[in-house]
């Protein structure tokens, strides 16, 4: 079997060079650049091999949905990283978007990176059958709207000027929702195109989806920020309480194992055919940006 760092690597090869022939020409259009720097700006592409590798499961070929959902992501890192959300200057190393150009730029980049992920989905390459292509456009628009992701930035918002820090149970809420919903969205949608039972895959990555954010609470605290690309602490510097504020560093790692864990369980019906998906399971445990 092909080596799972290799195979990372290939699928987001892959997908950035989809994304090049999907976004507007930088040469004729002036919102082409700032987007083109948003989402073609390295990152892991976890994402997009969640929706390549559930897609797999079922004999599918895809890279419209790894497209979409990698379009998306891009959207909301650029707007969180606006003043008036994070405010952050930097971004897997590079000047977000806001201080590369202006906050306005940044706000209609990212509200164009939004719609391109629709617009791919809604395109015929990426399903002959037109109600599954309005299923996926549906399930992102409820992963990343008023019930998911969106949901989960004001509530982490929210959470900055709280009169006492969050719960266990709240931030598990807070963050099923701000992370974990376009996790959950990228694994499901193979089955979602194989038009097959999504639910083993809607455990596994509820599950990752928590392990993926425990792993991010863990490097903020002892994360190196060359590697990260960004910078590190705020969470504690911002008083916010967090997986590893709450359980401690070494009860959050090893909850984020458990999770993987349970992963990994979650994919027993598919056999020795998710081996893919459990690589990348153990992956967002040990990763270190």
């Amino acid at each position: 079997m092909e080596r799972f760092e290799q195979r990372l690597a290939r699928i987001a090869a892959t997908t950035e060079q989809a994304l090049r022939d999907l976004l507007p020409p930088v040469a004729t259009n002036p919102i082409a650049a700032p987007m083109h720097h948003a989402v073609l700006n390295g990152g892991k592409r976890l994402r997009a091999y969640l929706a390549v590798e559930s897609a797999a499961l079922f004999g599918l070929d895809v890279v419209n949905t790894a497209a979409a959902i990698e379009a998306m992501h891009a959207y909301s890192l650029v707007h969180d990283d606006l003043p008036c959300m994070d405010d952050d200057d930097l971004r897997r190393g590079k000047p977000t978007v806001h201080v590369q150009w202006d906050e306005a730029t940044a706000v209609l980049a990212g509200d164009a990176l939004q719609t391109l992920a629709f617009e791919i989905l809604a395109d015929p390459l990426t399903s002959a059958n037109a109600s599954v292509r309005i299923k996926l456009v549906a399930d992102l628009a409820r992963a990343s709207g008023a019930s998911g992701m969106v949901l989960g930035q004001v509530q982490d918002i929210a959470a900055e000027t709280a009169d006492a820090p969050l719960t266990l149970d709240q931030i598990t809420e807070l963050q099923a929702n701000k992370t974990g919903a376009l996790i959950e969205w990228s694994a499901c949608s193979g089955a979602t195109l194989a038009q097959e039972d999504a639910g083993p895959l809607a455990a596994y990555s509820a599950a990752l989806g928590r392990a993926f954010q425990i792993q991010d609470d863990v490097l903020d605290v002892v994360g190196d920020a060359k590697l990260a690309g960004k910078r590190l602490q705020k969470d504690a510097e911002a008083g916010k309480a967090t997986f590893v504020s709450i359980l401690g560093l070494e009860a959050a790692q090893q909850q984020a194992r458990s999770l993987v864990d349970q992963a990994c369980d979650a994919l027993s019906v598919y056999e020795s055919r998710a081996e893919p998906l459990r690589q990348v399971a153990q992956f967002v445990i040990s990763r270190n940006s």
